[in-house]
C-alpha cells in the first residue's frame, strides 16, 4: 500500500473514531466542513471536558456538589449556633480565625489541617447561644507562611467587604442578616430576541457621585424598560477595589461591590427587574484577578501560586493581573462555585464573560491579528485548561437553568464557541460582534461619506458564523471611555455643546449627526446579529467620554455620571435619539427579526449607497448618500402585496425632516429585481433608514 494511502486510511479511521466519541461532531462539520482536519483537537478537547466530568463525579460526587464550595469554605454560622470555618492555603504553615470577636487576637484559633493543602475550623457556641460573630463584624484569616510570615487575609469566599473612610484596603465583614431579602418575583422567560442594556450602577447617576443599587432600581429600570430592553448587563459587580478598573480587576468573587450598597439591596435590584420581564446577565470576570494580596486572591497563602499560575505564567503583563491555574482541582472548585454563587444567591439569568481570548490562548490574544486561518484556533497556541473550564461552566449553568444565557466577549472568532457541547463546541449562547463598532469607528475617523463602502458595511455586519449567535453593537462601553470617543461624538464632536437646542437651526454637523447615529444603530441592530448591545446613555448621544475619579482627573466624577436628564427636556435633542432608540426597540419586539434567520441582502449599491434588505417580513432599505434622493427607486422583494412604513429615521419625532408620508401604500409588482420575485418603488431621500412591512401577510 502506498505511503499516501495509508494516510489517507489512518485519517479516516481517526475521524472515524473522533465522530463516535463526540455525540454530534457529524453535525458541525456538516455545517463547517473546513473544521475536518480538526476533528481529533474536537475529540481530544471532548474527551478531556468528560474525564473532568468523571473525576468530579467520583470523587465529589457530582459537579451539583463540587459547585456548592460556598456552603462550605469561607465562615458559616452553625444550626447549634456555632461557627464553621474552611479555607484551601496549600503553601500556608499554619491558619487562624481573628476579628472583632476575640479582640483580633491573631492565634487564639487554629485552624486544623486536612489533605489536600485544606484546612477547617469549628468554634462551638456560646454558653448563652448569642452570635459568636454577628453580622457586621470584622474578620480576618491569619496565614503563618513556610517562611515564618504572618500575613492577614480576606478569605477568598468572603460574601461582603466594604473600605471605610480613607483606608487603602478593604475589610471583610461577616454578612449575615437576620431578615435576608426574599425573592417575590419569577424569573423571565428567555427572550427569543436579546435587547441588552450594558450598565454600570455607579455611573447612573447625573450627580457627581457614586449612585447606588436603590437609584438604579427607582431610576434607571423604568427607563431601561421604557426604552423597549428585556435584557440588563451588570457590570463592576462583583467587588473590585480599585473603582477606575471599571469593574475588572476583581478582588473578592463572592462579594457584591458595597460602594453601591449592601446585597440584599442588589438582590431587591435583580428581582424588581425580574417583574418587569427583564433578564438580567452578571459580568463575570473569570479570565485574571487583581494583583491586590491583602485584600486580593494574590498571595493568599505567601506563595505566587495558590489559585494561580506560578512564575511569568501566573501574569497577565498587559493588564498587570493574575491569572488563574485552570487545571487546578480547587480552582475549578473556586471558579464553578463562583458561578452558581451569581446563579443561586442574587438570581442572575446568566453571565457576559469578559477576556476569554486571553483564556483561550497562552499568548492571551496580544500581538495578534486573528486572519481567520483556522491553524490559528488549534494547536499549541491554545490553553486547553481554560477551554475545559469553559466548557464545564457552560454545562454546570445550562444544567441547573436551561434558560440562563453565556455571552462570550471573544475577539478570535474561535469556531464552534457557540456551537453545542454535544458537537464539540464550548457552548456558549452568544459571541459579542466585536468588529462591528471599530468598523463605524473606522468609516467615521478614516472617510467621508461618499467614500464609505456599502459592501464592506454589509460585510461586517454580515460576517459571521453559520449557527453561532452574535450580539451585535455599534458601541459598548469600550467605546465610551477616555482616549476614544463615542458615536456621537465622532459625529458631533464640540458643536454637542453649543446646537443640541430645538431653539435653534440644524447646523450641518448636528443634522449630519443626528441622521447617521440613528442609521448606524437601526443597521446593526437589524442586520449585525441575533442580539443587540447598547451602552447606557449611548442610546440618546450622550455627550462626552467616561472617566472614572482616579489622580490622572484630579479625582473627578465629573465623566463618570450618566445624564439621563438630557432625554428629559423638550428643548433638546437628546429626546429625538432617545426616542428613535426605544421605538426601533419595540418594532424588534413586535416583529422579532434577532430571532429570525439572517438577513437576505437584495443591493449594496456604491453609487447611490443604498441597502436593502429583507428580515422577518420586514424590507429595510437604507440611503447612506449625504446628499441624493431617488425617487420611484425600485427594491426587490420576496413578497406580493400591500406595504406601509413602520419606522423611518426622518420622522419628526426622531429630529428628521419629514420627507416621508407613512400614508403611502406601496404595492409590489411581479417585476423580478436583484434575484427577489417582486419589486416595489420607493422614495428614498437621503441619509435615511425606513422599515417598510407587508400589510397583506399576518404578523
Amino acid at each position: 500500500m502506498a505511503a499516501s494511502d495509508a494516510r489517507a486510511d489512518c485519517s479516516e479511521a481517526a475521524l472515524a473514531a473522533a465522530l463516535a466519541d463526540v455525540p454530534e461532531l457529524a453535525r458541525l462539520l456538516e455545517i463547517d466542513p473546513y473544521l475536518k482536519p480538526f476533528a481529533l483537537d474536537f475529540q481530544r478537547r471532548y474527551k478531556r471536558f468528560n474525564e473532568t466530568l468523571n473525576n468530579i463525579g467520583e470523587n465529589e460526587g457530582g459537579i451539583d456538589k463540587f459547585s456548592r464550595g460556598y456552603e462550605s469554605f469561607g465562615v458559616h454560622r452553625c444550626a447549634d449556633g456555632g461557627l464553621y470555618c474552611k479555607e484551601w492555603a496549600p503553601g500556608a504553615e499554619g491558619v487562624f480565625l481573628t476579628g472583632d470577636f476575640n479582640d483580633w487576637n491573631p492565634f487564639s484559633y487554629p485552624y486544623k489541617k486536612l489533605d489536600y493543602g485544606k484546612w477547617e475550623l469549628y468554634i462551638p457556641p456560646k454558653r448563652n447561644k448569642s452570635l459568636l460573630v454577628p453580622h457586621g463584624s470584622k474578620l480576618k484569616v491569619v496565614i503563618r507562611s513556610k517562611s515564618g510570615e504572618i500575613l492577614y487575609r480576606i478569605s477568598p469566599w468572603a460574601k461582603y467587604v466594604t473600605r471605610e473612610g480613607d483606608n487603602v484596603n478593604y475589610d471583610w465583614i461577616h454578612w449575615d442578616p437576620e431578615h435576608p431579602y426574599k425573592f417575590k418575583h419569577s424569573k423571565p422567560k428567555k427572550p427569543r430576541g436579546l435587547r441588552i442594556y450594558e450598565s454600570h450602577v455607579g455611573i447612573s447617576s447625573y450627580e457627581g457621585k457614586i449612585a447606588s443599587y436603590k437609584h438604579f432600581t427607582c431610576n434607571v429600570l423604568p427607563r431601561i424598560k421604557d426604552l423597549g430592553y428585556n435584557c440588563i448587563q451588570m457590570m463592576a459587580i462583583m467587588e473590585h477595589a480599585y473603582y477606575a478598573s471599571f469593574g475588572y480587576q476583581i478582588t473578592s468573587f463572592f462579594a457584591a461591590s458595597s460602594r453601591y450598597g449592601t446585597p440584599e439591596e442588589l438582590k431587591e435590584l435583580v428581582d424588581t427587574a425580574h417583574s418587569m420581564g427583564i433578564t438580567v446577565l452578571l459580568d463575570v470576570v473569570h479570565s485574571h484577578a487583581s494583583k491586590n494580596s491583602e485584600d486580593g486572591l494574590n498571595m493568599f497563602d505567601g506563595t505566587d501560586s495558590c489559585y494561580f499560575h506560578s512564575g511569568p505564567r501566573g501574569n497577565h503583563d498587559l493588564w498587570d493581573s493574575r491569572l488563574f491555574a485552570y487545571s487546578s482541582w480547587e480552582v475549578l472548585r473556586f471558579l464553578l462555585s463562583n458561578l452558581r454563587w451569581w446563579l443561586e444567591e442574587y438570581g442572575f439569568d446568566g453571565f457576559r464573560f469578559d477576556g476569554v481570548t486571553s483564556m483561550l490562548y497562552h499568548h492571551h490574544g496580544m500581538g495578534q491579528g486573528f486572519s481567520g486561518d483556522y491553524h490559528e484556533y488549534f494547536g499549541l497556541q491554545v490553553d486547553e485548561d481554560a477551554l475545559i473550564y469553559l466548557l464545564l461552566a457552560n454545562h454546570l449553568i445550562h444544567t441547573l437553568y436551561p434558560d440562563s444565557i453565556t455571552v462570550a466577549e471573544d475577539v478570535s472568532g474561535m469556531p464552534a464557541l457557540c456551537s453545542p457541547i454535544s458537537q464539540g463546541g464550548v457552548g456558549f449562547d452568544y459571541r459579542l460582534a466585536m468588529a462591528i463598532p471599530d468598523k463605524w469607528i473606522q468609516l467615521l475617523k478614516e472617510f467621508k461619506d461618499e467614500d464609505w463602502n456599502m459592501g464592506n458595511i454589509v460585510y461586517t455586519l454580515t460576517n459571521r458564523r453559520y449557527l453561532e449567535k452574535c450580539i451585535a453593537y455599534a458601541e459598548s462601553h469600550d467605546q465610551a471611555l477616555v482616549g476614544d470617543k463615542t458615536l456621537a461624538f465622532w459625529l458631533m464632536d464640540s458643536e454637542m455643546y453649543t446646537n443640541m437646542s430645538v431653539l435653534t437651526p440644524f447646523t450641518p454637523v448636528i443634522d449630519r449627526g443626528i441622521q447617521l447615529h440613528k442609521m448606524i444603530r437601526l443597521i446593526t441592530h437589524a442586520l449585525g446579529g441575533e442580539g443587540y448591545l447598547n451602552f447606557m446613555g449611548n442610546e440618546f448621544g450622550h455627550p462626552e467620554w467616561l472617566d472614572f475619579p482616579r489622580k490622572g482627573n484630579n479625582e473627578s466624577y465629573h465623566y463618570a455620571r450618566r445624564q439621563f436628564h438630557l432625554t428629559d427636556d423638550d428643548l433638546l435633542r437628546y429626546k429625538f435619539l432617545n426616542n428613535f432608540d426605544r421605538d426601533m426597540n419595540k418594532l424588534e419586539e413586535r416583529c422579532g427579526w434577532l430571532s429570525a434567520p439572517q438577513a437576505y441582502v437584495s443591493e449594496k449599491h456604491e453609487a447611490n449607497k443604498i441597502i436593502a434588505f429583507e428580515r422577518a417580513g420586514l424590507l429595510f432599505i437604507f440611503n447612506f448618500h449625504p446628499s441624493k434622493s431617488y425617487t420611484d427607486y425600485r427594491v426587490g422583494t420576496t413578497l406580493p402585496g400591500k406595504f406601509k412604513i413602520v419606522l423611518d429615521t426622518d420622522a419628526a419625532e426622531y429630529g428628521g425632516h419629514q420627507r416621508l408620508d407613512h400614508n403611502t401604500d406601496f404595492f409590489s409588482e411581479d417585476f423580478k429585481h436583484n434575484e427577489r420575485p417582486y419589486s416595489l418603488l420607493v422614495y428614498i431621500p437621503s441619509r435615511v433608514g425606513l422599515v417598510l412591512q407587508n400589510v397583506d401577510m399576518p404578523n
